[in-house]
């Protein structure tokens, strides 16, 4: 089922056609042919920088849970045979601390809501019945269309190669440094420091560059510009807001 096909959705998608379009005109006699993907790059920009406010809130939430995981591990030893009662006693704690274990959350609806609007905005020859002019820009060479994969399999070009391997180089150090400046406190004697749990929770932070290589440039582009926003974000806030010890 295509889930564009519903009206306010082919409207939506439409808008957000027009309104990058009429970006990247803006932009064309600055960026050329490659005033498409700056347009991407702003609008991440513009997107990040509109959630800065529900950062902080990230950021304080982040802050209160590790504050309570003391109090939370108490109540799983207390109360772990009793699912219901753990539930109740979780939430009343969650509830007196005028918190949720939820806050936080709107950060990454509202940024997979984009990468899906990018995504199907630079995967299809129409929009809303009208040709895609988008597909007609390209990054130094590389369709912004097209996926790493895509391009492998059309024959992968000196130029598509290169500013795919910036992309993903981009992608894969900014997730070493998140995975290495903010490692999770783990109780030693938790679930979590089991030494396969603690390597997947490591892996999980390259996974955003296993996705970059399925979607199409563009995509990928608003994955590195969010990513590399998302580190400095998270590191100022840290300063301001810092996770009591483990």
């Amino acid at each position: 089922m295509d889930i564009f096909a519903i009206p306010p959705l082919t409207l939506l998608l439409d808008a957000a056609y027009s309104a990058l379009l009429s970006l990247s005109g803006v932009l064309d006699p600055v960026a050329s042919s490659a005033s498409a993907a700056l347009a991407v790059m702003l609008v991440t920009i513009g997107v990040r920088a509109a959630l800065i406010p529900v950062g902080i809130s990230q950021a304080r939430a982040e802050q209160l849970r590790a504050r309570l995981a003391p109090r939370l591990r108490a109540l799983q030893q207390r109360h772990g045979k009793d699912r219901e009662r753990l539930q109740r006693e979780t939430m009343a704690l969650y509830r007196d601390e005028q918190t949720s274990p939820l806050a936080g959350c709107l950060p990454l609806i509202v940024q997979a809501a984009v990468v899906g609007v990018l995504y199907t905005l630079f995967l299809r020859p129409e929009i809303a019945g009208h040709p895609n002019a988008l597909l007609a820009h390209d990054l130094l060479g590389a369709p912004l269309g097209d996926s790493l994969i895509a391009a492998v399999g059309s024959g992968l070009n000196g130029q598509t190669a290169a500013v795919w391997a910036v992309v993903l180089v981009v992608i894969v150090v900014v997730a070493d440094v998140t995975r290495r400046v903010f490692r999770p406190q783990v109780p030693a004697d938790g679930p979590l420091a089991a030494p396969g749990v603690l390597g997947v929770m490591n892996t999980m932070h390259y996974l955003t560059a296993v996705f970059a290589v399925f979607v199409p440039l563009a995509a990928a582009l608003y994955l590195v510009v969010t990513v590399t926003w998302t580190l400095g974000q998270r590191w100022a806030l840290r300063r301001r807001y810092p996770l009591p010890d483990a």
